[in-house]
């Protein structure tokens, strides 16, 4: 796929078939966020995968839409540690397994944070550890064609602000 392409027709998912996703599509997105560039190299993450029911059910308590973890096939928490551009770094992380799962006809969706304190106990991190983000994944509830417009279709019809009103030139 075309990487412009990927960017402009991706979209938030909040709702995912039951289907499990091919082992070989989830390596690919831990994968990408592996190879995700870091601040000196320094790769300041841990790709956290909680499986068992139990711990999933504590860590829906812990984000804005506990839905999307109940009903992802895949949960990431980016954990980060250390100091520096650490939460910048997860970002481009988090980026690059969004866009791998889109490439792979997988959808996804970032989640926010409500309880960082439970959410640390829940995956019984270190005292210098924290998560950044909670990724979810999923086959799409609904099948999205991606060839079906352009890249400059996908996004003049992108709920964007218009490009002139975020890039300021001085």
């Amino acid at each position: 796929m075309d990487a412009y392409l990927a960017i402009a027709s991706r979209r938030d998912a909040r709702r995912y078939r039951p289907d499990p996703l091919p082992e070989a599509a989830v390596t690919r997105i831990l994968d990408a966020g592996r190879l995700s560039g870091s601040a000196g190299n320094r790769q300041p993450w841990t790709f956290v995968v909680p499986t068992a029911r139990e711990r999933l059910d504590r860590i829906s308590g812990t984000v804005f839409e506990p839905g999307n973890i109940h009903a992802a096939a895949l949960v990431v928490a980016i954990v980060v540690s250390g100091k520096g551009p650490v939460r910048f770094d997860a970002g481009r992380a988090a980026q690059s397994m969004l866009l791998a799962a889109w490439n792979e006809g997988v959808s996804s969706c970032p989640n926010g944070i409500t309880d960082a304190g439970r959410l640390r106990e829940a995956l019984e991190l270190a005292e210098d550890e924290e998560v950044a983000i909670v990724l979810t994944f999923g086959m799409p509830e609904r099948a999205r064609d991606i060839g079906a417009r352009s890249a400059a279709e996908w996004s003049a019809r992108a709920n964007r602000k218009p490009l002139d009103e975020v890039v300021r030139r001085v």
